[in-house]
């Protein structure tokens, strides 16, 4: 398959993700959200789908860099962005910040293997990913504070 192709297919993969993930969210932002306490540290709506747009770009391009290494095990690259689209469907689809915030603990941890797997095969791989993992350990913080403010 041609390079250019590869890469462009990786980032639809993971964009896709995104997309999928934001069909489950985008019913509750202006319902059920809105109305949920949060900490002073909630960013502004408007921040989430730019934001996540770059990490899910960084995402595909950390995939394309290690796609052809054989010695690379991807199962826990795929396990990561099943999670991550299961925790919209949890605290968006199932209106369930307790249980999504279990999940996003499983989610942070395999993207701290994921990172880990890479590492040793291309460092630029690993390095795409710590804006992504930054920004879930932000939100495992945001997630446990709207469980606590939302008893």
């Amino acid at each position: 398959m041609n390079r250019y192709l590869k890469l462009l297919l990786a980032i639809i993969i993971c964009e896709g993700v995104g997309f999928i993930g934001s069909i489950f969210t985008v019913n509750s932002i202006d319902t059920w959200y809105i109305v949920l306490q949060k900490p002073f540290f909630n960013p502004p709506p408007w921040i989430f789908a730019p934001v996540w747009a770059v990490l899910y770009l960084l995402m595909g391009i950390s995939l394309y860099l290690v796609w052809e290494i054989k010695k690379v095990h991807l199962k826990w690259f795929w396990i990561q962005l099943f999670l991550n689209v299961f925790w919209s469907i949890i605290f968006f689809g199932f209106r369930n910040p307790s249980l999504a915030f279990l999940e996003i603990l499983f989610l942070w941890i395999s993207i701290a293997i994921t990172i880990k797997s890479f590492i040793g095969f291309n460092k630029n791989a690993a390095y795409l990913l710590f804006p992504y993992f930054s920004w879930v350990s932000f939100a495992v913080i945001l997630n446990l504070a709207i469980v606590l403010l939302n008893k």
